[in-house]
């Protein structure tokens, strides 16, 4: 069965996925790139054996792939951007492949700033994306294959499509808590994972501790400029790699975007914001 990571782009998806793989498939919790491989992203190339051509198709093989992915009878992880929702009648998943999902929230505001440096994008063009119901993702270096097309709507259709999400057991994480309480939430994460798997065994102190240590920020920032980070996106733009692991928590939004960027953003997500309390 599946346990998503679900989140809208750059919201610490990766983040709480390097936690897990350190904590669920290392012997003693320290983290390291390789265990990344433990977690892939759905949809992805990965889960299916033939090019998908279209939107249509990709649709039509979420389910399939599921169910290929459930008959190996183990558990995984998954993460992915993808509403929880439909295409054309085309369910992305169901309680029936899906065991639960923990689903990671960020502050808006903050995300734009790093939609921006992730996808090269200027501000106002990066407000479009955030704002945009019919967003999607797709590789583009590969134009005819549809086989990571992730359908992500807005910022806030994505929440609320997991948020009301029915028949699944869903824990939302707040990145902020992640931020200010780490401990703690991944404690949280953690327990809510172990009941979903029906572990009785108490937490692994030690290896919590490594898993928490070597995943911070400023650690993980450091190794992606050592050793590289096979994730960072090229930018056609600067010919380069862009920074995968770039402000952490120098990236406040008071600073960073321009206060009309952050009107439009407090109003159209004012509902959401105010629910998450960061309104």
């Amino acid at each position: 069965m599946i346990i998503w990571l679900a989140s809208y782009p750059k919201s610490g998806n990766t983040w709480v996925r390097s936690f897990l793989s350190a904590y669920y498939y290392s012997s003693d919790g320290k983290f390291n790139f390789s265990l990344l491989k433990k977690i892939k992203q759905f949809p992805s190339k990965d889960f299916f054996n033939e090019k998908l051509k279209s939107v249509d198709e990709a649709a039509e093989n979420w389910l399939i792939a599921q169910k290929k992915i459930n008959e190996q009878n183990k558990f995984c992880f998954l993460k992915t951007h993808n509403v929880f929702g439909a295409y054309k009648g085309k369910s992305f998943t169901t309680s029936e492949y899906t065991l639960g999902a923990i689903y990671i929230v960020r502050d808006p505001r903050n995300v734009i700033t790093s939609l921006k440096n992730h996808y090269s994008l200027q501000e106002d063009d990066a407000l479009v994306m955030i704002n945009s119901i019919y967003r999607n993702l797709r590789d583009e270096n590969d134009h005819d294959n549809y086989s990571n097309y992730s359908f992500i709507s807005s910022w806030a259709n994505n929440y609320n499509s997991w948020k009301i999400s029915k028949n699944i057991n869903i824990l939302i994480v707040k990145y902020e808590d992640l931020e200010n309480h780490t401990s703690e939430t991944f404690s949280k994460i953690v327990n809510f994972t172990d009941n979903l798997l029906k572990i009785n065994n108490n937490l692994n102190k030690d290896k919590f501790n490594n898993a928490v240590e070597t995943t911070r920020f400023e650690i993980l920032k450091k190794k992606e400029e050592e050793e590289g980070f096979h994730e960072a996106v090229y930018s056609r733009k600067e010919g380069k790699n862009k920074k995968f692991f770039n402000l952490g928590k120098e990236n406040n939004y008071k600073k960073l975007i321009k206060p009309k960027t952050l009107e439009i953003i407090e109003k159209s997500f004012n509902k959401e914001m105010r629910e998450l309390g960061y309104l």
